[in-house]
């Protein structure tokens, strides 16, 4: 069952961005410092089989999940689109534990840093659902250090 807090544990995370058509791929560094793309997998066409094979690559800790709320942060249509998704990650990437994460505006904001770096429409079809993700990834590790220094 998926949780809605990264663990204090050390390691490589992967983060997902999942849309209809595309799901974005980030990882982190082992320290949690750096997030970076990884690939864009195709949403119509088994992304399990290869998400099930970068988890056994990166061999992460933890794989956090984009989950879509709306801006009053309610779940809206969206989740409910996602929820058999979910069901169908957590069981192909156990024992691997799933993280939701709050993923309200990644894209929007995914798109405006390209656009910010020069890169036209086109340039940023390729890559940005692995910006988002690694926008999902990135709020979830600085959530993350918030806690740990709020416990020390």
């Amino acid at each position: 069952m998926a949780h809605t807090e990264l663990s204090t544990e050390r390691g490589v995370r992967l983060a997902l961005d999942w849309g209809r058509a595309r799901v974005g791929v980030a990882a982190c560094d082992p320290d949690g410092v750096l997030a970076y793309p990884v690939e864009t997998l195709d949403a119509r066409n088994n992304p399990l089989g290869r998400l099930s094979a970068l988890v056994a690559e990166y061999e992460p800790v933890e794989v956090v999940f984009g989950w879509p709320r709306n801006l009053a942060g309610k779940e809206g249509p969206a989740v409910d689109n996602l929820r058999g998704v979910l069901a169908e990650v957590e069981d192909a990437l156990d024992p691997v534990p799933v993280v939701l994460v709050d993923e309200r505006m990644s894209t929007a904001e995914a798109s405006r840093k390209l656009a910010e770096a020069g890169k036209d429409s086109r340039a940023r079809r390729g890559i940005i659902d692995q910006m988002a993700a690694v926008g999902i990834l990135e709020q979830a590790l600085e959530r993350r250090r918030q806690q740990k220094g709020n416990n020390a």
